[in-house]
C-alpha cells in the first residue's frame, strides 16, 4: 500500500456561513479532523477572480446568479493541510447539493442547497495546487510543525 500524501487543500467559506455565524463550526470541524490550518483571509471576490475560479461554470446559465451570489458578501478562504487532505476535506464537506449531503457533513448538516452550500472545497490535488496559487501568495502560507502529530498519524505515517 503506498504511503498517505502530505497535501494543502482551499476552501472557501461561502457567504451564506458567514451570515449564519458557521464559520467557527466550519474551521473546528477541520480542526478536530487533524487538519493544519496554514493560511487564512477574509476577503471580497471581484469578476475577475470569479471568472478565473468558476472557469469551467462561466458559460452556464446559472453561473451570473453565482457571480452576484458569491461578490454580495465578503467570505472567507483557507489553506489546510494533512495527508491526503484533500479526499478528507471532501468528506468532512459532503455532497454538493446540500439537501442530498449525508448528515454529519458540513453541507448535509447546514445546507438545502446547490449555491448556497456553505463551502467550496478543491476536488483534486492538481485544482488545489492552483486555487491555493489564485487566493494566497506563497508568504501567506504558513509551515509550522504540529506538536500532536504522534496522536494523529501512525509513526510510519510521519515518517
Amino acid at each position: 500500500m503506498a504511503k498517505p500524501r502530505e497535501e494543502k487543500t482551499l476552501i472557501i467559506i461561502k457567504p451564506d456561513a458567514l451570515n449564519r455565524s458557521l464559520v467557527g463550526e466550519i474551521i473546528s470541524r477541520f480542526e478536530r479532523k487533524g487538519l493544519k490550518l496554514v493560511a487564512m483571509k477574509m476577503i471580497r471576490l471581484d469578476d475577475a477572480i470569479l471568472a478565473d475560479h468558476y472557469g469551467h461554470l462561466a458559460d452556464k446559465p446559472f453561473f451570473p446568479r453565482i457571480a452576484k451570489f458569491m461578490k454580495g458578501w465578503p467570505v472567507i478562504v483557507l489553506a489546510l493541510e494533512g495527508l491526503e487532505a484533500v479526499a478528507s476535506v471532501r468528506l468532512i464537506t459532503g455532497e454538493t447539493m446540500g439537501r442530498r449531503a449525508d448528515a454529519g457533513t458540513i453541507r448535509g448538516d447546514f445546507s438545502m442547497s446547490v449555491q448556497a452550500n456553505i463551502v467550496h472545497a478543491s476536488d483534486s490535488v492538481e485544482n488545489a495546487v492552483k486555487e491555493i496559487n489564485r487566493f494566497f501568495k506563497p508568504e501567506e502560507l504558513h509551515g509550522w510543525e504540529r506538536l500532536d502529530l504522534e496522536v494523529l498519524y501512525a509513526e510510519d505515517e510521519r515518517e
